[in-house]
């Protein structure tokens, strides 16, 4: 199973060189302790969570460091960008990482952006589903037009096509219950998170992923990774008293994010998203350590995280080392080292 880290950009009095100067230390220690790999959001006007609105500039900084780790995207908003721009700057990234990059797609449940840019978030789903479209047929290498209702192409053959052939390993987030067949009818990957949804939640909706499966060009099963929050100490007791104001900040920001444009067009029902939000923002942190995330003991968490991945058929686990962005940096490295160093062994 590949166990990888989502690296979060920003805490309460960091500086923007500050973020960046953490995060290139978590990467330097989890190529040299031998992390499968590294993920980076796409986040725009929110500085108290993230300097990370450039995640393909970062993913090239972060190639330039390393030799071994994968570097992806959790995930790249196709929407707000024009996908042949995106079809040569990602093939350009699977050169100068020789092949580690994976490219993790979405269109974000959040409007925010979107209004900013001004990009209707009514229109994100098509203009999802257009983009991808064009970007794999960008990366066949030869000339093609495509005439859809947000991008009209007439292009000749696109360089660079990827290193990896046909293309990186693409996974797509996938945040409400009709939504799970998708990438399946694709032929892609699948990222889900312990957020809204709950494990239940996710093992009830699953098989329509899977039932939904077409190869396309990935080759093999459908693949499905989980992004958690994770945090380890040396007794349980350290690790839920350390954690707890994170946590519950996290929680308590993901209920906020889950109504944001509560009844506009693409976001969904919006009694359902209201149920969810304030699911979210009920539970306390006892019901947070159950049902949201893991923590504990090294030997804990890897039971924990090995139970995830038989009961939901896991084939990697992204773990959230800091998810309310509010942990001393020391304490995060120190997760990521027994993470590394005694969890993975576990795991293997």
């Amino acid at each position: 199973m590949h166990v990888g880290i989502f690296l979060e950009e920003a805490r309460p009095g960091s500086t923007p060189a500050g973020a960046f100067k953490d995060t290139f230390e978590l990467v330097e220690a989890a190529e040299a302790w031998g992390l499968d790999g590294v993920w980076l959001g796409e986040i725009h006007f929110n500085v108290a969570r993230s300097v990370l609105s450039s995640p393909l500039v970062m993913a090239a900084a972060i190639a330039g460091r390393t030799q071994r780790l994968r570097i992806g995207t959790a995930v790249h908003l196709l929407p707000l960008n024009h996908p042949l721009r995106i079809a040569e700057d990602v093939a350009t990234l699977d050169h100068m990482s020789e092949g580690r990059f994976e490219f993790g797609v979405g269109r974000s449940g959040s409007p925010r952006a979107y209004d900013v840019l001004g990009v209707p978030y009514g229109e994100s789903q098509a203009r999802f589903a257009e983009a991808l479209d064009i970007i794999r047929e960008a990366w066949k290498g030869e000339g093609f037009k495509y005439d859809g209702k947000f991008f009209r192409v007439q292009t000749g053959p696109v360089a660079p096509t990827p290193y990896q052939r046909p293309h990186p390993p693409i996974r797509m987030a996938v945040n409400t219950p009709e939504s799970f067949a998708i990438p399946g009818e694709l032929g892609v990957g699948i990222f889900l998170g312990l957020r809204a949804l709950d494990v239940a939640d996710l093992k009830a909706y699953l098989p329509s992923y899977r039932g939904a499966w077409r190869p396309a060009g990935q080759g093999g099963a459908p693949t499905v990774y989980l992004r958690v929050p994770v945090y380890i100490a040396p007794s349980e007791r350290e690790a839920r008293a350390e954690c707890e104001a994170a946590l519950l900040s996290f929680c308590a920001r993901q209920a906020e994010i889950t109504r944001l444009g509560l009844g506009r067009a693409g976001t969904g029902s919006a009694d359902r998203k209201e149920f969810w939000a304030d699911r979210l923002a009920g539970l306390d942190y006892e019901a947070i350590v159950k049902t949201r995330a893991v923590v504990g003991t090294a030997s804990h968490v890897a039971e924990q995280l090995g139970a995830l991945r038989d009961e939901l058929g896991l084939d990697g686990v992204v773990a959230e080392l800091d998810p309310g962005c509010q942990l001393p940096v020391d304490r995060v490295m120190r997760t990521l080292r027994i993470l590394t160093h005694e969890v993975m062994p576990a795991l293997a």
